[in-house]
């Protein structure tokens, strides 16, 4: 049986042992309705009003338009159904009592060579900018150090540390445009290295030119700042 979106454990921690759950139609998951099953992926909120943890990004993913997140349920009860099971998540830190007040509607952004288009891909869709901050005790620091990296990732190949993608010349100063694109959607280095997981270059591969292009765009207009301390 497939095991695609069936579970498997994130991320171990002294604040976190963080599982992604199954969330195929063999999971519980089959039981919600298909708004119980937005809210939770856009406002972190189950249906039995429980809050989910991180490191899912519900911060960014609260920007989902309307159209995007019901095409993500819709997908959602299409997978192949597994039934795998993972432990739930457990956290030695407090969790919020919501994200933020309850999300009525949020309209598309227009597929363009855009920076709003983008931020909004590098963002709710994609997260690249979660990973690429700074991490702070409370989790990324986008206020103070978007996109300048440093985040661990801990997994079977090590240790990878994301990488500065700001206009600073620890970013991405150095770098043309289709080299960014190549190490987006390749997971290559200039030089032809590979990349360390688990930035998933495989899913990044079917962005099309104007994603790409967007994309690339708004990294360039992001503050420099300094790798790190």
């Amino acid at each position: 049986m497939a095991n695609e979106l069936g579970g498997f454990m994130v991320e171990k921690s002294e604040a976190f042992e963080a599982w992604a759950v199954n969330i195929t139609p063999g999971s519980r998951v089959a039981e919600w309705t298909d708004a119980e099953l937005a809210r939770a992926i856009r406002e972190g909120i189950r249906p039995n009003g429980s809050v989910i943890g991180p490191p899912m990004p519900i911060g960014l993913y609260r920007g989902l338009s309307d159209d995007d997140l019901m095409s993500i349920v819709m997908f959602l009860r299409t997978v192949p159904a597994s039934d795998n099971t993972t432990p739930f998540s457990t956290y030695n830190i407090p969790l919020p009592p919501a994200y933020g007040p309850p999300i009525e509607s949020v309209a598309a952004i227009p597929a363009a060579v855009t920076v709003e288009y983008g931020e909004y891909l590098a963002g709710p869709v994609a997260h690249c900018v979660e990973c690429h901050s700074t991490p702070g005790p409370m989790g990324p620091m986008l206020d103070t150090h978007l996109g300048a990296g440093g985040f661990p990732f801990h997994g079977p190949w090590g240790t990878s540390v994301s990488a500065n993608l700001t206009s600073h010349e620890d970013g991405l100063a150095g770098y043309t445009d289709d080299e960014i694109k190549m190490m987006i959607t390749q997971g290559k280095r200039p030089d032809g290295s590979p990349m360390m997981p688990p930035m998933g270059y495989g899913y990044y591969a079917s962005m099309t030119e104007t994603d790409l292009d967007a994309v690339v765009l708004y990294l360039r207009q992001l503050p420099p700042l300094p790798d790190p301390e």
